[in-house]
């Protein structure tokens, strides 16, 4: 049987070096691309098994490939990764510039940080341009583990999508996503959400309670107690600290949390409510 090569490093280097990263990946030794996140150190708090043998997985958004390429490493036999590679057919609110929709986009990059990656690991993960809200199981199947990351905050109808995952998951679905740490402090109990939808594909932001709700609405129930975590700048992202007179506004705490902690995410994980 033949072995796939990957690009030689120096190659390798160059295309790295010439995208834009939302994902911090290690593709080669002490050749570590500089992720928006660094979504590595928090791998080991999500609720995704230790071992995937034998399963058959789903990450929804993909983007890099970061958890596509982990599920494949924890030994899932078959990894199909679904992500939208056209800005355009995002869920963008009326009026929104073209210049911001190509900004936004520069980092998506068509997918081109996925299929590196894909190369330089040796991946057999499948990568299918699909919306979560056309996934059908007549169209990829069913799936023992779906994996849908900071995505929901992006999306104008998270319960509606969240109704489609269910239609392929016939195990398990774990989210990690966006919360508003404030409104989590404050309503505790309450699930509640903040509206963005201005300019930008920026929906959504609930508190914990909300998160979770969103998934009982769409018809799962939680397996184990929410996982608030907070998810780690990586070496592409810039944090400033906020000025003390910005802390008098809700956003300014927020902001301070963020640039001390990271930003503040839940982790959840759920099945199909019998």
């Amino acid at each position: 049987m033949a072995v796939t090569r990957g690009p030689d490093q120096d190659t390798l280097r160059h295309q790295v070096e010439a995208l834009e990263w939302y994902h911090t990946l290690e593709l080669a030794p002490g050749l570590v691309t500089p992720g928006w996140f660094d979504t590595r150190k928090v791998a080991s708090q999500v609720p995704i098994p230790e071992s995937l043998r034998g399963m058959r997985c789903l990450d929804i958004g993909t983007f890099d490939g970061f958890w596509a390429f982990e599920m494949e490493r924890r030994g899932a036999a078959e990894v199909h990764a679904i992500d939208i590679l056209d800005p355009r057919r995002w869920d963008w609110p009326a009026g929104a510039s073209q210049d911001a929709i190509a900004a936004i986009g520069k980092r998506k990059a068509a997918g081109e940080g996925f299929e590196v990656a894909r190369q330089a690991l040796g991946s057999k993960v499948r990568r299918h341009e699909l919306s979560i809200y056309d996934l059908d199981p007549e169209i990829l199947g069913e799936f023992d583990l779906a994996y849908i990351g900071s995505l929901l905050i992006h999306l104008r109808d998270p319960v509606g999508a969240l109704m489609r995952v269910r239609q392929v998951c016939r195990g398990k679905l774990v989210v990690v996503d966006n919360v508003d740490a404030v409104l989590s402090w404050a309503f505790r109990r309450r699930p509640i959400a903040g509206l963005d939808g201005v300019g930008r594909p920026w929906w959504w932001k609930a508190n914990v309670s909300g998160v979770v709700r969103m998934l009982t609405a769409a018809g799962f129930e939680l397996e184990q107690p929410p996982i608030r975590l907070y998810m780690p700048p990586g070496p592409g992202q810039q944090v400033t600290r906020p000025r003390l007179r910005a802390l008098r506004s809700l956003a300014g705490i927020e902001a301070a949390i963020t640039a001390r902690r990271g930003d503040p995410h839940v982790a959840l994980l759920a099945r199909p409510a019998r």
